[in-house]
């Protein structure tokens, strides 16, 4: 996995590309930090995206193989390392944008789940494969699909593992568009610039906002969007785009 930052956006691309960027449970584990490191004060937005022909076929089946564990060693190795994973995007307070240069498959197709915007190149297939090698949707692939594609469609990917196209993957909402290859990085980029532009730290309480109100019923996720709403009415952020829009000039952020 290679990283950079430039202008302040934090760019992960996967780089086995011998494997189709396969995840190991290292390279999970080391993605999470890398999320985990990425803040407000530092950047502006995190880019995941991969190198060759793939956007990651998921977890490695070659280290599934050389595994030699019990069931609570596995669910320890999974909390520490997909599940960290999971967490740690959930979690982010900094937007997460995936550049979905080839096929995402598993975990791959679950790492695209987490990101707040992704964008496909119309080669690209997607499929929740786990079922192919007898394992359970993870990387919070369980939770996250059925609240983007209905419960139904979820269904569907998860028990047959069927390939769905870039274009189907839009239509569904795994992805934001299906974009051609020669218009993905401006697409990416021009996206990128957008959130340049706007205040980071804000859209990261917006982020925690909607996540944290997944799983909440109307009363308890009101009184929490009510709560976040009180504090940043009390931040620079706020202040400083309220002065713009009186003076009639753009925001500092």
């Amino acid at each position: 996995m290679h990283t950079e930052t430039t202008e302040g956006v934090l760019r992960v691309t996967f780089d086995r590309p011998e494997v189709m960027n396969a995840f190991t449970a290292d390279l999970a584990a080391d993605l999470a930090e890398t999320i985990e490191s990425a803040g407000p004060d530092t950047h502006d937005a995190i880019l995941l995206t991969g190198e060759g022909a793939a956007f990651s076929a998921g977890g490695d089946v070659q280290s599934m193989a050389e595994r030699e564990e019990n069931v609570r060693e596995a669910y320890e190795r999974v909390e520490r390392t997909f599940g960290r994973l999971a967490e740690a995007a959930m979690e982010s307070r900094v937007p997460i944008v995936a550049r979905v240069n080839g096929d995402a498959v598993g975990a791959g197709l679950a790492v695209v789940a987490l990101s707040d915007f992704a964008y496909a190149v119309p080669d690209a297939r997607f499929s929740c494969a786990f079922v192919r090698v007898g394992l359970v949707p993870d990387t919070g692939g369980s939770f996250l699909l059925p609240r983007l594609v209905g419960l139904r469609e979820a269904k569907r990917l998860a028990f047959t593992a069927d390939f769905v196209d870039a274009g189907e993957a839009a239509d569904l909402g795994l992805v934001n568009d299906c974009v051609p290859e020669d218009e993905l990085d401006e697409t990416v980029e021009g996206l990128l610039d957008t959130l340049r532009a706007r205040p980071t730290r804000t859209i990261g309480v917006i982020r925690q906002a909607l996540h944290d109100n997944l799983g909440r019923e109307w009363d308890d996720a009101l009184d929490h969007e009510n709560l976040l709403q009180s504090q940043a009415y009390d931040t620079d952020e706020h202040g400083e785009g309220v002065a713009a829009f009186l003076e009639g000039r753009e925001p500092e952020f």
